[in-house]
């Protein structure tokens, strides 16, 4: 059972990436946040809940719908939403905006705008691990994170092979939201339950309700605990859904007011915060996360609007990395 104070982090965290996304959504319109973004709006659980069970040198990779991502895996909010805003003090001196935030030293590997492009890179992580455990290192995990939609993908087929060819400390993330953009699951594959898709390369697969915490969390820990003792890799499907459009100012003509509704009777959020009161937890702790939450946001906000812009002049630096002592990470 987790702590009482873990229990309130798992809170906390969902909490705070449902604000930061709203807030982003609202910034955006008010003109602080140039391009486009795409929210993570009631998928928090899954995030939340996966990272849970990873250690801080643990790595993720994410994808174009990554801020709950970063920030369920520790990442600054001030940064992220300076990197939004296109200023020099965000994660990526305001040159990568929301589809390429990177924090190596939390083991944020970086979103990804490319579909499935995050996974043959945690895969590559997995083996860069394995091969540190053969020489005595302790055995660390890597995470990826994808949408329903990269299944389809080869890169996904090619990770998955080699992953379970290698036994490699890999888990797989599909969080399924039932959407690849516009596309309805059932339109992209023949099989509904995409976790079937483990068994073709020899790892265990798991569907779990992706909007309950709780259910990401065991699940997850189960397949890391697997990974670290060298059993290899795992398929996790986190059943979800996404509230807002693909990206924001979709129109959203592929789904009907009635299905957005129904999902959201299920908001993971509201749905954790009943538990934890019939759990016990009191409702002075839970509002004292939620008040720091909102003072958190506002913080992130006012650091980026007084951040210096991103300067066209240091468009091209970074282009070119240098090698540290062949370090991997």
């Amino acid at each position: 059972m987790l702590s009482h104070h873990k229990l309130i982090e798992l809170y906390r965290l969902m909490l705070l990436i449902r604000r930061f996304e709203l807030r982003a959504i609202d910034e955006r319109r008010q003109g602080l946040i140039p391009g486009f973004i795409h929210p993570y709006v009631g998928e928090e659980a899954c995030a939340v809940g996966a990272c849970a069970a990873l250690n801080r040198d643990d790595v993720i990779t994410s994808t174009h719908r990554g801020h709950g991502h970063l920030i369920a895996k520790g990442g600054d909010v001030r940064l992220m939403m300076a990197e939004l805003a296109a200023r020099e003090t965000g994660y990526c001196a305001g040159k990568g905006g929301s589809l390429h935030m990177t924090d190596f030293d939390l083991g944020i590997m970086g979103a990804n705008g490319i579909v499935a492009g995050g996974i043959p890179m945690a895969v590559g992580a997995a083996l860069a691990f394995k091969k540190q455990a053969a020489n005595g290192a302790p055995m660390r995990v890597a995470l990826s994170f994808f949408g329903d939609g990269a299944t389809n993908e080869g890169a996904f087929h090619e990770a998955l092979n080699l992953a379970g060819l290698w036994k490699l400390p890999v888990i797989f993330f599909c969080e399924n939201n039932l959407y690849g953009e516009g596309t309805p699951q059932n339109k992209q594959a023949p099989v509904s339950q995409l976790s079937l898709r483990a068994q073709a390369y020899a790892m265990p697969g798991v569907t779990v309700d992706g909007n309950d915490v709780l259910a990401v969390y065991q699940a997850t820990r189960a397949a890391v605990e697997r990974a670290r003792h060298g059993a290899g890799p795992t398929f996790i499907e986190g059943l979800t859904y996404r509230y807002r459009g693909h990206y924001e100012g979709d129109p959203q003509v592929y789904r009907s007011p009635q299905e957005v509704a129904e999902w959201q009777a299920r908001d993971p959020i509201p749905r954790f915060r009943r538990w934890l009161v019939e759990a016990g937890v009191s409702e002075s702790d839970i509002e004292q996360a939620e008040g720091q939450v909102l003072a958190m946001v506002d913080e992130a906000v006012d650091y980026a609007r007084k951040a210096p812009p991103a300067r066209v002049q240091d468009a091209l630096s970074g282009v070119y990395g240098n090698a540290h002592n062949g370090a991997v990470f």
